[in-house]
């Protein structure tokens, strides 16, 4: 049985409009997250920048997972 089978439209609009705010506000964490490790990189503080360059990764990889979902979700 298909994803697209177990929701109505409107359930569907619903689901991507909840997956589209997941998406902004994983963006808006790693934009922050880029500021931060700038602003500390910059004054000197060299150790964040690996953490820092996981933890995007790891926003990456959840934004792909969204990406695939909602494929499937169609």
């Amino acid at each position: 049985m298909k994803a697209a089978n177990r929701f109505a439209r409107s359930q569907r609009k619903t689901v991507v409009s909840g997956m589209l705010l997941f998406v902004v506000l994983i963006v808006v964490l790693q934009l922050w997250l880029l500021t931060a490790t700038t602003n500390a990189y910059l004054a000197g503080d060299t150790t964040i920048a690996l953490p820092a360059a996981l933890v995007s990764l790891l926003c990456f990889a959840l934004n792909l997972g969204l990406l695939r979902y909602l494929y499937r979700l169609e």
